[in-house]
């Protein structure tokens, strides 16, 4: 369904039902549909899912301005469609950069939170405490900061470079031909150019909040983007219960490589903090 916010229309899958309530919060460059195996899992056990495409992804409106992709807008929206949905408390879920979104969003409205599960993506001060080596891996970040050099880069000679930095994603084919519509991939990535400008990552570190838990991480031995460090660190910036696992056998897209697996962790955790 389409749900009209005040800022911006939001394609949502909602689940329905009485159950307890789970928000999936997707990443650059997915939709909703990366929650596809996760969804039915959920519903199955009894739960409520609601997993929007966030602005500038999918079916979402993407306004104009890079500012308007400013992950504080994104958890604005978030916050605004719980309220147009009736739902109080939420077990927040996110992956890539869902998880920041998420992370900023337990962070403004905590008591609203029963539990935050992170896939891929850690506390920004997990990320900068794992050193050069994740710096080395984020190098990326900075290309994306460019306007219009990036987007000819990644879609030059027909998407060549998008096609090999996104080599491990299952969905490739999908996300590229939604990527080379006219104004998607600038849509896309104006969440890095608003949400983490080079001075985040690689200037002066300051000090950053706690994540209220209970937390749980979720990191995959075969993400190219994220070190293991740069999640399994963020137990030291939670002030509350964290818990952290590892999933080998899978790429940066874990609960595409790994459904069955991630849904027994989330599963498992989430019974934890009914």
């Amino acid at each position: 369904m389409r749900v009209e916010l005040g800022e911006v229309a939001l394609e949502v899958r909602d689940s329905g039902g009485t159950g307890p309530v789970v928000l999936l919060v997707h990443g650059f460059p997915d939709t909703h549909a990366c929650w596809r195996h996760q969804v039915p899992a959920l519903n199955a056990a009894g739960y409520r899912t609601i997993a929007p495409d966030l602005r500038g992804f999918g079916g979402s409106g993407r306004p104009e301005g890079t500012a308007s992709y400013a992950p504080a807008r994104s958890v604005a929206d978030l916050l605004e469609l719980l309220d147009r949905e009736g739902v109080d408390r939420v077990h927040l879920v996110g992956h890539d950069w869902g998880s920041g979104i998420v992370q900023q969003l337990a962070m403004a409205a905590p008591d609203r939170v029963a539990s935050l599960s992170l896939l891929s993506v850690g506390h920004l001060a997990a990320l900068r405490d794992a050193g050069w080596e994740q710096r080395r891996w984020s190098w990326y970040m900075l290309l994306f900061q460019y306007e219009g050099i990036a987007e000819e880069w990644l879609l030059r000679d027909g998407a060549a470079r998008a096609r090999e930095f996104l080599a491990e994603h299952p969905d490739r084919d999908e996300v590229l031909a939604r990527l080379s519509d006219p104004g998607a991939l600038t849509a896309a990535l104006a969440i890095y150019r608003a949400g983490l400008p080079p001075e985040a990552m690689f200037g002066p570190e300051l000090p950053l909040p706690p994540l209220p838990g209970p937390v749980l991480g979720l990191w995959s031995a075969g993400d190219r983007f994220l070190t293991e460090a740069s999640m399994s660190g963020t137990g030291k910036h939670v002030a509350g219960s964290w818990r952290y696992e590892r999933i080998d056998d899978a790429g940066h897209w874990l609960q595409l490589d790994a459904p069955e697996r991630v849904n027994a962790l989330l599963l498992d955790f989430l019974a934890e903090h009914a």
